[in-house]
């Protein structure tokens, strides 16, 4: 079966004059309008197609990429509402249309929202929610510790920020966990630290030795914007350090031991220094 709000491989069944014919399987032919059919398209082809309904309630297919497709968790901006609900702009020629059941307080166009994309069982169509609890659950996990995920800002609180997980859970990532700025409804590549019966704690960025491999760039070039020398050490107060390299003490101590043991940098009383050639 065609899968609706999802992408799907289909056979160009026929041409017309205004696109083509898909084969929806069986008696099911979907019309891809001739503005997203690719060049030297011919009968028999087979084409990656996002499926979704027309404001005619047709399926229609394209080869636009929504930002985001049924399951999935996004930030969309509200361009219009009607007494009935709101429409965002999901990256397509027709807008996802969000119920006014479906919102935790009157949208406003123009206003970023956190939303999770699903396909309506009444209509048949695919639609969003603000209210996403009832799509999140710890009871059975998905992910183990270490494990990379994608971790989207839900809300804050005082221990730091509920995340969402894979679209799927939600966990904590904790404010002294954090090293750089973050915003409400972004998604960010993460790890999971640590697991608790239900209670999942999160960490931006990649586990292990590899986190500290994305920031050796980063300091190499602040020696060299800085003739080569830096005051900062393993002594330095960790909100200095942070405050200049945007990340921990720890991590910077890690990487700069790396660098040192590379030959690349040498420790003084009073900071770090560059080995030139």
């Amino acid at each position: 079966m065609v899968k609706i709000g999802q992408y799907n491989h289909l056979r160009v069944k026929k041409l017309s004059d205004f696109g083509v014919f898909l084969d929806g399987y069986g008696e099911l032919e979907i019309l891809m309008p001739k503005r997203f059919v690719p060049k030297d398209t011919k009968v028999g082809d087979e084409l990656e197609v996002f499926i979704y309904h027309d404001s005619e309630n047709r399926l229609t297919a394209t080869t636009q990429k929504p930002k985001g497709i049924v399951g999935d968790i996004v930030n969309l901006k509200a361009v219009s509402t009607t007494p009935q609900g709101a429409f965002l702009d999901w990256g397509l020629m027709k807008d996802i249309f969000v119920p006014l059941s479906q919102q935790v307080h009157k949208m406003i166009p123009g206003q970023e929202y956190l939303v999770k994309i699903y396909l309506d069982e009444r209509t048949g169509r695919v639609a969003a929610t603000e209210k996403l609890e009832r799509f999140l659950s710890n009871d059975e996990l998905s992910v183990n510790i270490l494990d990379p995920v994608k971790v989207t800002i839900y809300r804050r609180t005082d221990l730091g920020f509920v995340v969402i997980i894979n679209n799927k859970h939600t966990g904590i990532l904790h404010k002294n966990e954090i090293f750089r700025p973050v915003d409400t409804g972004e998604t960010y590549d993460g790890y999971i630290k640590n697991i608790k019966r239900d209670k999942i704690d999160v960490v931006l960025g990649k586990p292990g030795y590899d986190k500290v491999e994305d920031e050796v760039d980063k300091v190499l070039r602040l020696l060299n914007e800085n003739d080569g020398y830096l005051p900062y050490h393993d002594k330095s107060d960790p909100e200095e350090i942070y405050d200049f390299f945007g990340m921990s003490k720890k991590t910077f101590k890690m990487i700069t031991g790396n660098l040192y043991k590379q030959k690349k940098i040498i420790f003084t009383q009073t900071g770090i220094k560059l080995i030139t050639d």
